[in-house]
């Protein structure tokens, strides 16, 4: 398959770090960093090597990390202090992902593995996107077209969770939420699963309310615009069940009677799968027109820079990028 780009992350958080130890562990193989040199070998490196493109990586020997080192970075990265917020990192940070970004819509690229970032040093740098995703969005979008819908997928081999809002204030969130995006995230989730070679996934779909609204006594979304949307999703062909519970329905899951399971908000979905452990935690991006994965832990500013920081996750969402964008 073509060479997987695997993007830095905030300079001062441990992506460095557990790039530089997946690389040691062999499961970097055929895949090249969007960074800076300076910052992988602070963070340990031996040998790296500026290429140019990704192809470049065929002709390097073994046991050298292959770096593009993409145009505009701020200069003096290396000499930033560990687990601090920084506008410059949080800018480097950003070239590295519009350039990993533009690599893989010219299809030079399998597929996308994003390191952690710092989403206060983003904002210092004055980018208007609260995380990855949204970033990856817009970077999607042609001029003038609208922006392509996607959503975010938590994964592990127990649960599968994806969500339908992301990062917003819980009450932003709820107001966000309606019969549309219901839907669509059970169009995508169906799609995605598809593509991974299960054309019928069974999903269960968690309710927003507790005891999923118990007939409306405790809230009406469920009546209102969630249980609408299931039935819609059945008439397309869509194996959707619920609004289920939300306190049983990821046990249920687990215990193997849903493949993937569609929760209404950030948390609500993604504390029952880091529950289970990061270290084999996988966010997957759906909906963009290439596969994104990423490990489902932030930065831990508190810990980079001592040389504790488990590329386990990590190593997750390099073997989950591969499986997902296959042989071609």
């Amino acid at each position: 398959m073509k060479p997987l780009l695997v993007t830095l992350g905030d300079a001062a958080g441990i992506g460095p770090e557990i790039i530089v130890r997946a690389f040691e562990r062999g499961a970097l193989a055929q895949a090249v960093v969007i960074g800076d040199v300076g910052v992988l070998r602070r963070a340990g490196s031996p040998m790296t090597a500026r290429i140019e493109a990704p192809t470049d990586v065929a002709r390097l020997p073994p046991g050298c990390l292959p770096v593009i080192e993409p145009p505009g970075l701020p200069a003096g990265l290396a000499g930033l202090p560990a687990g601090r917020v920084d506008a410059r990192n949080g800018a480097a940070a950003a070239r590295c992902i519009e350039h990993a970004a533009g690599l893989m819509r010219a299809g030079a690229a399998g597929a996308l593995v994003t390191a952690p970032l710092h989403k206060a040093a983003l904002a210092a740098a004055g980018l208007p996107y609260p995380g990855h995703t949204e970033m990856l969005q817009a970077l999607a979008t042609p001029a003038g077209a609208a922006p392509p819908p996607v959503r975010m997928m938590l994964a592990n081999p127990e649960l599968k969770v994806v969500l339908v809002t992301i990062h917003l204030a819980l009450r932003q969130a709820l107001d966000a939420l309606d019969f549309d995006a219901v839907l669509q995230t059970l169009r995508i989730a169906h799609g995605a699963a598809a593509a991974w070679g299960l054309p019928k996934p069974r999903i269960a779909v968690a309710g927003l309310n507790p005891h999923a609204g118990e007939g409306g006594l405790f809230g009406r979304e469920e009546i209102d615009f969630i249980a609408p949307a299931v039935q819609a999703a059945q008439a397309e062909g869509i194996d959707a069940r619920g609004p289920h519970a939300p306190d049983t329905v990821f046990m249920r899951a687990r215990r193997g009677e849903f493949d993937l399971v569609v929760a209404m908000t950030h948390d609500h979905g993604l504390i029952p799968v880091k529950y289970l452990g990061v270290e084999e935690g996988v966010n997957v991006t759906l909906g963009l027109p290439y596969v994104r994965t990423s490990p489902d832990h932030g930065t831990a500013y508190d810990i980079a820079g001592t040389g504790r920081a488990d590329p386990a996750s990590l190593i997750a969402a390099l073997a989950m990028a591969r499986r997902l964008a296959g042989p071609g």
